[in-house]
């Protein structure tokens, strides 16, 4: 049902965590943990995932800050819980919300900084990526909550993998060359590392490389256990990526 980061596993009442596409109720083509609001399959059935999900992390699904994602750079301070529309990132200190991100082969980035109890949920497709939506979500808490890179820790969720992720000239431009391959198979496309390029963002905060967990799984390669908008063709279910502390952990 879930995968949850080890980087966070000894931080008392955090709940980070991100879904896989098993242990919902969901039929065909959205089987079977579909957490995506914005899909074609059964709101009712969305809605069952949804508490299905968070019962396995102790927490109900009205805790959940969340927002409908539109591919740009705006990061909303989550004060409370509740949807919200046009925010790709989220950052609190309140204990008792829950940041969720929705994913399907963008990146979804949790951050926790340790010494404020402040937390991120990012999601970054390419738009997000070379737009450095992962740096402005850090900045976003440094000037809410004091955070500094030193104090964080970070988990870079399953997403398209660099291998499988083929762009046209117009994306491959937007990044820096250090994250895009050219296969030279006389073709005008390329290959992008979203998964390297957060992690640089995350790195140029003033996170070390032993700060960042990065999971090692593919949406396209493990699709049999992760939703893929590519693979899928667009028809496809939905994760969530959470994060956030219980108030009895204060």
């Amino acid at each position: 049902m879930l995968i949850q980061p080890e980087i966070f596993k000894n931080i008392k009442g955090l709940i980070a965590a991100q879904s896989t596409r098993h242990g919902g109720v969901s039929a065909a083509p959205y089987q079977s943990l579909n957490l995506g609001k914005n899909t074609n399959d059964d709101p009712a059935r969305v809605q069952e995932n949804r508490r299905l999900f968070g019962a396995a992390l102790r927490f109900a699904p009205a805790q959940m800050a969340w927002s409908y994602q539109v591919h740009g750079l705006e990061v909303r301070h989550a004060q409370q819980s509740g949807g919200s529309e046009g925010y790709d990132a989220l950052i609190t200190n309140t204990p008792g919300i829950v940041l969720a991100v929705s994913v399907a082969d963008c990146t979804p980035v949790l951050v926790y900084d340790q010494r404020h109890g402040a937390m991120a949920a990012i999601h970054a497709g390419w738009k997000g990526a070379s737009g450095q939506i992962v740096r402005k979500s850090l900045e976003a808490m440094e000037n809410a909550f004091g955070t500094r890179g030193e104090d964080c820790l970070a988990f870079i969720g399953a997403c398209i993998d660099a291998a499988h992720f083929e762009v046209g000239p117009e994306v491959a431009a937007a990044f820096d060359p250090v994250f895009v391959f050219d296969p030279n198979d006389g073709r005008d496309k390329y290959f992008v590392d979203l998964k390297s390029a957060c992690a640089a963002q995350l790195q140029s905060f003033g996170l070390a490389a032993n700060q960042i967990e990065i999971s090692s799984f593919s949406t396209i390669t493990n699709n049999e256990n992760f939703f893929s908008h590519r693979h899928e063709k667009g028809i496809t279910g939905r994760m969530l990526a959470v994060i956030g502390k219980s108030e009895n952990s204060v």
